[in-house]
Formats: C-alpha cells, sequence, structure tokens
C-alpha cells in the first residue's frame, strides 16, 4: 500500500506522457499528485513545492536539466526517477551522479509507474544510508587523527609516553564533558596560537 500523503511532481511537457505517469500514480493509489509541464526555474519550482519524490520524463535530457538535478539533490535531497526515449550510456551515467534514483528508457507504462516508484524510493534510501555511513567514517577519521597529533604534542610538551598524554586528554575530557577529539582539536588550536 503506498504512502497517500507522499507528494510527488511529474515533469514533462507531452500532455500524453504526463497522463500516463498520472493515471498510473493514482491507479497506484498515490494522491498527491503535481504537473510542471516545463523544466524551465526547475529548481526554484521544486523548492516551492516541497515533493517527497520527481518523476521527470525527457524526449533528450540534456545537461542543463543534469545540473539543476544535482543542485536539487543536494539542497534538498529527494527521490528522483527520470524516463528517457533514447538510450546513451553518457547520458544514464550522468543522471546517476546527478543524483538520479532510477533511469528508466522506453518503458514508459501505466503499470510500471507503481514499482519504479518504490525501485526510486527503496534506491534512494540505500545510497542515503551509504552517504551518512560514508559521512560518519570520514568524521571518526578526522577525530583520530586530531586525537593523535593532541597527543603527540602532549608528550612532546610534557615529555611523558603516549598512554599518559591520552590519559590526559581523556580526564580533561570527562571533567569538561566534552568528547577527546573536542578537547584534541582545542590543543592544536592552542599550539597553532602558540607557534
Amino acid at each position: 500500500m503506498p504512502d497517500k500523503d507522499l507528494h510527488i511532481v511529474i515533469v514533462d511537457q507531452n500532455p500524453l506522457r504526463t497522463a500516463i505517469l498520472r493515471d498510473g500514480l493514482l491507479e497506484a493509489g498515490y494522491n498527491r499528485v503535481t504537473v510542471l509541464d516545463s523544466s524551465l526555474d526547475l529548481e526554484r519550482r521544486l523548492g516551492a513545492i516541497e515533493p517527497d519524490i520527481v518523476l521527470i520524463d525527457l524526449e533528450n535530457p540534456n545537461r542543463d536539466v543534469l545540473e539543476q538535478m544535482i543542485r536539487i539533490s543536494g539542497a534538498a535531497a529527494r527521490p528522483v526517477a527520470m524516463f528517457a526515449d533514447q538510450s546513451d550510456s553518457a547520458m544514464i551515467n550522468a543522471a546517476i551522479d546527478a543524483g538520479v534514483s532510477a533511469y528508466v528508457v522506453d518503458g514508459l507504462r501505466k503499470e510500471r509507474v507503481k514499482s519504479i516508484v518504490d525501485l526510486s524510493i527503496s534506491r534512494f534510501s540505500a545510497f542515503a544510508r551509504l552517504r551518512e555511513e560514508l559521512a560518519q567514517a570520514q568524521s571518526q577519521l578526522a577525530d583520530r587523527k586530531a586525537i593523535d597529533q593532541a597527543k603527540a604534542l602532549v608528550m612532546k610538551a610534557k615529555n611523558i609516553p603516549e598512554d599518559q598524554a591520552y590519559a590526559m586528554m581523556r580526564k580533561v575530557a570527562m571533567n569538561e564533558g566534552k568528547k577527546i577529539a573536542d578537547i584534541a582539536r582545542s590543543i592544536l588550536t592552542a599550539a597553532e596560537l602558540l607557534k
């Protein structure tokens, strides 16, 4: 059962294709459907509407639209399914890089719309989890690097071994109710000021 509150925007200038998409969505139980008949100023228009998912059908997707899709997916990430009449591997790769969750070539039938929406949402969620995991791993790596650098400064300044330097930093972090990485960054900032 689809989420009836899901707001879906169709972007297409062809009334026949728009009707196929809209009918497929309505038959699948999606009731909040908005149609935009052109991709002009798409970024601003989608920002005003704030849809949950975007279905964009283009006869010949071009770089301008894909650049807008990159900005759209960066500003307010949302699933995007793109329908195209032509298969072009460079364009497909550009669409994927732009954040398009599903790129469907020559397969626009109203019976397929629900599965394409479901696929788009699922792929978008999977990529969002991967981005989040990557950001978390990068943050942990940056924290570890700051801790190691600060520990080296404390070892040198106090002429103590590594385990004692870490224990000192940890004690300060606990006393101040902060993360050890925050204490490490404070040490690095202070060291930079004292140069």
